[in-house]
């Protein structure tokens, strides 16, 4: 433990935040975690930057440390999803569903880079994460692909209502 000036500093776990992780689906998966560091042997992000390390971020989620993860300098927005934690994990934990997981708590609280909220107005107003253009288009008809249907975006935004109590205003 850390001293400062004589005093031992005490971390305390956070339970309200392992509480409202457990809530999200997967989020209570990190409770199985027995930190053995098979998730870093392959992690993507982990080569990119130095603050990004699977096992250290859930061993910050099994302490609660909640703002260390999910506040406004958060670098869980580095990991790219592969999944090559989870295929590792004896203990099956997922430790990217817990991510996903937290990346959806921050985007219920409206912490997301501008790159996200780019995807997210996109599929808000187009239903689509990506915007159509003509070269998609002519890529599908390369390979044979028929074009895209639309969206039904009546459907899109019920669905969005339901789960969230807001829908986009028309």
């Amino acid at each position: 433990m850390a001293e400062s000036a004589g005093k031992k500093k005490v971390v305390r776990v956070d339970f309200a935040f392992r509480r409202e992780l457990a809530e999200k689906v997967e989020g209570n998966l990190a409770s199985f975690c027995y930190q053995c560091g098979a998730c870093v042997g392959d992690c993507p992000a982990m080569t990119y930057t130095d603050d990004f390390n699977p096992r250290q971020i859930m061993l910050k989620v099994l302490y609660g440390l909640g703002e260390e993860l999910i506040g406004d300098e958060s670098y869980l927005w580095e990991c790219t999803n592969c999944y090559n934690c989870a295929e590792r994990c004896p203990q099956e934990v997922k430790p990217a569903e817990v991510i996903i997981s937290m990346k959806n708590m921050m985007a219920d609280r409206g912490q997301y880079p501008p790159g996200v909220e780019k995807v997210i107005n996109a599929f808000l107003t187009e239903g689509r994460t990506v915007a159509m253009n003509p070269a998609i288009d002519k890529n599908r008809a390369r390979f044979g692909l028929p074009p895209l249907s639309p969206v039904p975006m009546d459907e899109i935004l019920i669905l969005i209502e339901a789960s969230t109590g807001e829908g986009k205003e028309s």
